[in-house]
């Protein structure tokens, strides 16, 4: 039958609907559904997926990270293993530091990534974009309104 009037419609994201062989380590949004109910006629839910792939920030975070502790770790053993020849070799700080001082340059570019890739997932996620996407929500004499709006603390203080 036809909505009736104040009708409010509640996306909601469940994680198991995640495609099973598909890890869920960086936000590829494009593999996440959620529910539209059908107003129109007593059908099925609209399956939708949310837009968007902002996985290649985090992953040049995350390799960045591990490149920064493998070397972290080869130097430390340099400092301790091999002091004298540290010391008596002056290339070799020279070259440390100047790897440093790339380290330093790519985190942050990577930070900056970072921030970006988290700014545009809470653009594709928030309530008044899935609305807009949400072909039923266009009609006039539907009312969709988000249920909640999403916590994005721990996502602020990644």
């Amino acid at each position: 039958g036809p909505p009736q009037p104040g009708y409010t419609t509640y996306p909601h994201h469940p994680l198991h609907s995640q495609p099973p062989d598909t890890p869920s380590l960086y936000p590829r949004l494009y593999q996440i559904s959620f529910s539209m109910p059908n107003c129109k006629d007593d059908g099925e839910a609209h399956t939708l997926y949310l837009v968007g792939d902002f996985s290649a920030p985090a992953e040049f975070f995350v390799t960045l990270g591990v490149f920064s502790f493998l070397y972290s770790m080869a130097a430390l053993v340099l400092y301790l293993r091999f002091h004298s020849l540290y010391t008596e070799n002056t290339k070799l700080p020279f070259t440390d530091f100047c790897v440093t001082v790339c380290f330093a340059f790519f985190w942050l570019v990577a930070a900056a990534a970072w921030g970006k890739g988290l700014s545009d997932v809470k653009a594709a996620t928030r309530p008044s974009t899935l609305i807009a996407a949400m072909g039923t929500c266009q009609d006039e004499d539907v009312t969709c309104s988000a249920g909640t709006t999403p916590a994005m603390g721990l996502a602020n203080i990644s």
